[in-house]
């Protein structure tokens, strides 16, 4: 799967993850998972 933020490689073993209507979101920094926790819905359109 894919780091919605900057697109690298995650695994769901990613210690940096997040949900968001009803779904996790894997990230591969906790640079990446505060970006997509400040406006989810903009990196989780059409997901």
């Amino acid at each position: 799967m894919k780091d919605p933020i900057c697109g690298m490689n995650v695994n769901d073993s990613s210690k940096f993850r997040s949900s968001y209507n009803g779904r996790e979101y894997f990230f591969c920094s906790i640079a990446c998972k505060q970006s997509f926790d400040k406006n989810p819905g903009a990196y989780a359109k059409g997901k």
